[in-house]
């Protein structure tokens, strides 16, 4: 005991009366129940921790950030590598995928010195008892690694499938170029023949009607020598279906023969349930006991549900499949059954899953690449575009001044949605700066604070459906709480607005700089030239559409410096033009419109490594994805993680912090249902640390909630109520709002 108390004293700097009473409290409480390692009931230790995980949340953030934004910029290049590549450049797009791979290491290479750089300095401190948390700051090294190491997979995987679909539309963009350039050189031919018929006679008028038939006769014959041969229709479902074959290759000759009889396209249709032959045939009888069956259908939800959301993320973007979406989905499914292996549930399960989300995302996928295909069909792009080529074959006979009318539609057909589109890329990590600060800084800045403000507002909602969804399918219940309060804060327009008309207004300045300096030069081929170089000035920030951009050079016959003033005056209007179309796009539609989504980043921030309590399901606090120990404040009545006792099928009133301290014993599917002592846990679960408590006020938070909602906790979860114990009723809400505020360490 002399040991401790020396160590203690040592180590621990006391600044104040205060701090010396707190810790002799938290040291006595450290003695009395033999809990000498890491507590969060230690208030001193919390607070530090707290501390740090708060900080390394905005080195986080910030690394994640620059990495955004530097890829936004990446694919921006990608896409405008025809516009921004100059005549003399030889390199391809092969090229320029080495080039920002190496960009993109020593980007990465940077952030990750600056932030380890950041955890040094902020343990050099000598306030704010850092040494109380030393032993953890390996935990957080190891984050970094980690973060790092996960970026640079993901967005090396992303660049390649960019260029991949670059490249595929740098293919159609040729074709659908020589049909219009094709078209271009017959109207010209057209004019001037025109021009030199009307020349030799003496009426050298010609109606409305006689320009009409000359440019549809010329229009057919172009339309008639023209090979167009688009895009070739895929068979998604084939795609997937090797994709799902190459992930099950190791599951052994049961799984690859059934896989052998399966049509994906009648695949994943209808709701996934599960059933007993979703399991391991051997524990069946063992794991319905304790409702195993209700536990992975949550998670099977779950996982759909996730899988369905990516899906309808990528059918959104309005590109042709490409074999890395499927492959992120088979993904994400591997990562979250890996992650519940423990569940018990078969091979044959794993296999009808992913059948089921395959099934459903190749019909998804299938109907994005057909609609790709014929918004891309070259016949189809040229006859949409018939009129605007008959109306400029007009004007250009009649010598009509183009200059208003093409910087219109420069602005309009190009500049417009490409302002647009970079307003939606920018606007999702702004929103996550707004709802990480202010207002909402508490609730976001670590795990610990999160878990305490979802748990204070479920206690004043006093709903048990609330708490039913929170237990039973946590991750979901997160996701819609976040998206909730984004909505509710952004929802008044006000905050949305502002960040909008900030990115219109800097984007509208560099716009207007461009034109200015594409005036400063001269060119060969006149106003292509011309509006080229502004694309080019555009380039490392705008995405140009080219098909637009094509229709609006084509029969162009407008002079620089009167199209320069028109175009000046259109863009001087896009800000208030786009302001007004964004007012009438409500908050849910942006969300969904964002490249990066900030309901995500915003729950990968505090869901953290998802892990749950062994025993009572309670999620994990510990800060830093790389923690090698899994820890909680606050622990429940293990009958709120779907236990229940084999004799009488009660709902369990166990608390997992005070069997810790107990000679009580558990079984489980890691125990392959032999009983082990609770105090021997680590045996079973060495990667969690439960403090051993035997305090009646540990989880009073939890005991509350338990006797409010006996009976409907008992209904949903198929079973008898517990036998709730007197003191557990005594419970108020209001003292279990203060045992939630000190467990968290609120002050």
């Amino acid at each position: 005991m002399t040991d401790i108390i020396g160590k203690c004293k040592l180590k621990t700097p006391v600044n104040n009366i205060a701090d010396f009473l707190e810790w002799t409290k938290s040291l006595w409480n450290a003695v009395k129940y033999e809990n000498f390692i890491f507590s969060f009931r230690n208030s001193l230790v919390a607070d530090a921790y707290m501390r740090l995980c708060t900080e390394f949340q905005k080195w986080e953030w910030s690394f994640k950030k620059h990495m955004h934004s530097w890829l936004t910029g990446a694919e921006t290049r990608v896409s405008n590598f025809e516009i921004l590549k100059l005549k003399a450049d030889k390199s391809d797009l092969k090229d320029l995928l080495c080039g920002l791979k190496q960009e993109a290491v020593t980007k990465l290479d940077s952030l990750e010195k600056t932030t380890m750089e950041n955890l040094s300095k902020y343990f050099e401190q000598t306030e704010g008892h850092i040494c109380l948390v030393e032993k953890y700051k390996q935990d957080f090294v190891n984050s970094v690694k980690s973060l790092r190491r996960e970026t640079e997979s993901s967005l090396l995987t992303q660049l390649e499938a960019t260029v991949d679909i670059r490249r595929g539309m740098t293919n159609l963009d040729n074709i659908k170029k020589t049909f219009t350039d094709t078209m271009e050189k017959k109207v010209l031919g057209l004019l001037e023949e025109l021009r030199k018929n009307n020349c030799s006679k003496s009426d050298a008028y010609m109606t409305d009607n006689e320009l009409d038939r000359c440019f549809e006769h010329i229009w057919q014959e172009t339309v008639n020598e023209l090979s167009f041969n688009g895009l070739k229709n895929k068979n998604i479902f084939d795609c997937v279906f090797s994709q799902l074959r190459r992930n099950l290759k190791q599951k052994g000759s049961s799984v690859a023969e059934k896989l052998m009889k399966v049509n994906l396209n009648n695949c994943g249709t209808g709701v996934f349930k599960v059933t007993k032959e979703n399991f391991i045939k051997k524990l069946w009888k063992r794991l319905i006991n304790d409702n195993s069956a209700v536990n992975l259908q949550n998670l099977t939800d779950d996982i759909i549900d996730t899988c369905y959301q990516v899906v309808r993320e990528k059918t959104n973007g309005r590109l042709d499949y490409h074999d890395t979406y499927i492959q992120e989905i088979i993904n994400i499914i591997d990562d979250k059954l890996m992650f519940n292996k423990n569940m018990g549930f078969s091979d044959e399960f794993e296999l009808s899953l992913k059948l089921h989300i395959c099934g459903f995302s190749a019909r998804e996928f299938q109907n994005m690449h057909n609609c790709f295909i014929m918004e891309n069909d070259p016949r189809r792009c040229l006859g949409q575009n018939k009129e605007k080529y008959r109306n400029d074959f007009k004007d250009l006979f009649h010598d009509r001044d183009q200059c208003q009318k093409k910087a219109e539609e420069f602005t309009k057909l190009c500049l417009i949605p490409a302002v647009e589109a970079f307003i939606y890329s920018s606007l999702g990590p702004d929103i996550v700066d707004k709802m990480i600060q202010g207002k909402n800084a508490f609730h976001f800045s670590t795990r610990g604070f999160f878990q305490y403000s979802l748990l204070k507002q479920l206690l004043r909602e006093d709903a048990f459906e609330q708490y039913a969804k929170y237990i039973s399918s946590y991750e979901r219940f997160v996701k819609g709480w976040i998206s909730d309060q984004i909505t509710k804060q952004f929802s008044n327009g006000h905050e949305m607005s502002e960040l909008e008309e900030r990115h219109l207004r800097g984007i509208t300045m560099e716009i207007l700089e461009a034109v200015k300096m594409a005036q400063n030069e001269t060119y060969e081929d006149g106003i292509k030239g011309f509006i080229q170089c502004i694309c080019r000035k555009l380039g490392q920030k705008l995405v140009i559409p080219k098909d637009s951009l094509e229709i609006v050079m084509v029969l162009n016959n407008a002079s620089q410096e009167p199209f320069a003033c028109w175009l000046t005056k259109s863009v001087e209007e896009i800000e208030q033009t786009l302001k007004e179309q964004l007012k009438k796009i409500n908050i849910k539609l942006k969300l969904s419109k964002l490249k990066m989504k900030p309901q995500d980043e915003l729950f990968k921030r505090v869901f953290g490594c998802g892990k749950q309590c062994p025993f009572c399901k309670t999620p994990c606090e510990a800060g830093g994805e790389a923690h090698s120990e899994h820890c909680a404040s606050v622990h429940r009545p293990q009958g709120l993680g779907f236990f229940l006792y084999e004799s009488d099928k009660k709902l369990v009133t166990d608390i997992c912090s005070t069997d810790v301290h107990s000679e009580q014993q558990f079984k489980c599917f890691e125990t392959n249902y032999e009983y082990h002592p609770y105090k021997r846990y680590r045996e079973i679960f060495p990667d969690w640390h439960i403090p051993a408590d035997a305090s009646i006020q540990a989880s009073d938070y939890w005991k509350y909630v338990m006797a409010r909602f006996n009976t409907q906790f008992a209904k949903e979860y198929n079973a008898r109520p517990a036998d709730i114990p007197l003191a557990w009723k005594l419970i108020t809400k209001e003292e279990a709002e203060k045992s939630l505020k000190e467990s968290f360490s609120i002050k």
